[in-house]
């Protein structure tokens, strides 16, 4: 089974232009999450899914720079981009992350992928994100190919080609679907960079931790923010963007 991780990332932003590329202590927030998914031990590639515009050229240049595979599609229909860049760089399996969850941990993506593989062929599609219990930042989905390419063929809603996954978590009674839950409920936590907050959030994590630790782990966040719960309050008014 070729499972293939592609992140999806661009540079307009509509509450936070440009924020993949933001830096923190001289590295932009999609490299230090590129570094981070280069650890996940059960994913054969790493695709960056970038748009076909000519502000998403520095995207580019990074992903030449580090040698990362990417792929250039719509902007607006985000699930012909995943279906694409899947078919271009045959994935039987998808692991979807976004790249304004710079923290992400491998070891997270791993657990998603791992609960996919032990259920081969059980399951169409496995994510934490269902009911949330970890925190927004660590985000992570796997689906099938052969669902892609069925959200892909009938899905026709707007919201459903620009949230990829939309359309099969909408439809449990056509995809076999199973939530992957923390063992406790750490849901109020947001590690996802959409305002200028969450970027000061997320920079103030990394400069804690990520000089004496890279490979720091989600616990390791945790514990940061346990230990300084200020940190916490740099974002918490932050509502998400609700799907429209």
């Amino acid at each position: 089974m070729r499972i293939v991780i592609i992140s999806q990332a661009r540079m307009t932003s509509t509450r936070l232009p440009g924020k993949v590329l933001k830096e923190v202590m001289g590295k932009p927030l999609l490299e230090y999450q590129i570094e981070r998914l280069k650890k996940v031990k059960n994913a054969d590639e790493i695709i960056i899914a970038t748009t076909i515009n000519n502000s998403d050229q520095p995207i580019v240049e990074l992903c030449r720079k580090l040698e990362i595979p990417y792929y250039r599609g719509s902007e607006e229909d985000v699930l012909s981009r995943y279906y694409e860049s899947a078919k271009e760089y045959r994935a039987d399996a998808v692991v979807r992350v976004t790249s304004d969850c710079p923290l992400i941990d491998p070891a997270v993506v791993d657990l998603i992928i791992d609960t996919y593989i032990k259920n081969s062929g059980k399951y169409d599609y496995i994510s934490n994100t269902i009911e949330r219990t970890y925190p927004r930042g660590m985000d992570t989905e796997i689906l099938s190919f052969a669902a892609l390419e069925e959200a892909h063929k009938k899905a026709v809603l707007k919201p459903e080609r620009e949230h990829v996954t939309l359309y099969i978590y909408s439809h449990p009674e056509k995809f076999k679907i199973f939530s992957v839950k923390y063992k406790k409920d750490e849901s109020k936590h947001r590690w996802t960079v959409d305002t200028k907050e969450d970027f000061k959030l997320v920079k103030t994590i990394l400069e804690r931790l990520y000089p004496y630790k890279k490979d720091f782990t989600m616990e390791d966040c945790l514990e940061l923010i346990e230990q300084n719960p200020e940190i916490f309050n740099i974002n918490q008014h932050i509502k998400q963007k609700a799907i429209e």
